[in-house]
């Protein structure tokens, strides 16, 4: 069962959230984190997908600070669109729109994870690393693809952390891993990196052209697992 729901950030600013439900009651809840084209289907697909693990899954509309009910494809002209509105982006103002999605989750189900893809992935590590700025406490955080993560990469996480990286990402220089390798990786069990060789930017979204199965279907089997263990 899913629905769109009203949330007020810290700011009082009020955005919407797509809430997708298990059919029994929920081990965890999950707020996912969108890219730049707002809570689309492929989003409202994550949630679902989620939901049917048995989470509550939410989705906070970020975009809706620059521009409300914001739904994007990844046609030229969308992508277009979206890279414009990109900077606008403030990830301190997106942390406040998610502890807002993680107070719904919290006042259902006291463990509540963040995962996120692309900047969603990357306010997904800000979630872990400011989180207390905003009264989120997540239980885990799962970044895919996180851009700009090297800017905060030597900020300590306040929770474990699953990152994946596509070998091939153009968007995303192997100075970003390697920032995050040499800040986390003598603590493997406080931050997972993995890389997917081969693999592009977005290579886990199914609606867009550099999908990989095989690397989508393995992260997601990753990012399964380590939900249900620090958040079930």
């Amino acid at each position: 069962m899913s629905e769109w729901v009203k949330v007020t950030a810290s700011d009082g600013f009020v955005l919407s959230a797509y809430v997708a439900r298990p059919q029994d009651d929920p081990k965890g809840a999950i707020v996912v984190i969108q890219e730049i084209f707002g809570v689309n289907k492929s989003i409202q697909a994550v949630a679902d997908s989620y939901a049917s693990d048995g989470f509550l899954a939410i989705a906070p509309a970020i975009m809706d600070r620059i521009e409300p009910g914001l739904n994007l494809g990844y046609g030229e002209a969308d992508l277009k669109k979206a890279f414009s509105l990109y900077p606008k982006l403030n990830p301190d103002d997106s942390l406040k729109d998610v502890a807002a999605a993680f107070k719904y989750a919290r006042e259902i189900i006291d463990s509540v994870g963040v995962l996120g893809f692309c900047y969603g992935g990357l306010v997904s590590w800000v979630a872990a690393v400011r989180g207390n700025n905003e009264a989120i406490e997540p239980a885990c955080t799962v970044c895919y693809y996180p851009g700009g993560i090297g800017k905060f990469a030597a900020e300590e996480p306040s929770c474990p952390v699953m990152i994946h990286f596509g070998g091939a990402d153009d968007h995303i220089g192997n100075d970003q891993v390697d920032a995050v390798r040499n800040a986390h990786g003598k603590h493997p069990g406080e931050v997972e990196i993995f890389v997917y060789e081969g693999a592009p930017h977005a290579f886990a979204n199914p609606d867009r052209p550099s999908y990989k199965a095989e690397a989508a279907k393995l992260a997601r089997e990753r990012s399964l697992k380590f939900l249900n263990t620090h958040i079930a």
